[in-house]
């Protein structure tokens, strides 16, 4: 594989800077930081209704199969709009990804076998695609995330020489 240069791979990290960082650069940075934000947009509407129109989404959930539960349905909305804001935000982006791919997973497995269709077995295998690319390439540009990798990055790395 040649190196572009648009993907990092750097092992002298400690895990909180490897969980805060990004493995991407220049434009496929740019262009995560894009799907970030869309995703992450995306995931707010969709939470909306679970909490304006809390009935009929726990209509839809019995219909899924899931228990009747309107506990289910806010806890969903509240990952949905909490993960969202994260990934619109650029703050612990892989963390967010991870919780809407479960989330989306759930969705394919339930209301897309349930009830099937272009939204169900299209928009969020792809949502869930891309939570997927999140979690390995972290936020790209324009994120919360970069400062507090830099935030937990050991004094010498953060250039500071110490006493002399």
């Amino acid at each position: 594989m040649g190196g572009s240069g648009d993907v990092e791979h750097r092992s002298d990290r400690s895990p909180t800077q490897r969980f805060f960082s990004t493995r991407v650069r220049g434009r496929v940075a740019v262009a995560t930081a894009v799907l970030r934000i869309v995703t992450g947009l995306v995931f707010v509407l969709f939470s909306l209704p679970k909490f304006l129109a809390h009935e009929d989404e726990l209509a839809e959930f019995v219909r899924y199969g899931l228990p009747d539960s309107s506990a289910i349905v806010y806890l969903v909305g509240a990952l949905e709009l909490g993960a969202g804001l994260m990934l619109i935000l650029g703050i612990g982006t892989r963390l967010a990804a991870l919780g809407l791919a479960l989330d989306m997973a759930g969705a394919v497995a339930t209301a897309g076998v349930q009830v099937g269709g272009p939204f169900h077995l299209g928009v969020a295998p792809a949502l869930l695609l891309s939570m997927v690319y999140l979690v390995w390439a972290g936020s790209g540009a324009a994120a919360l995330d970069r400062a507090l990798a830099t935030r937990f990055a050991p004094s010498a790395s953060r250039g500071s020489s110490g006493p002399s």
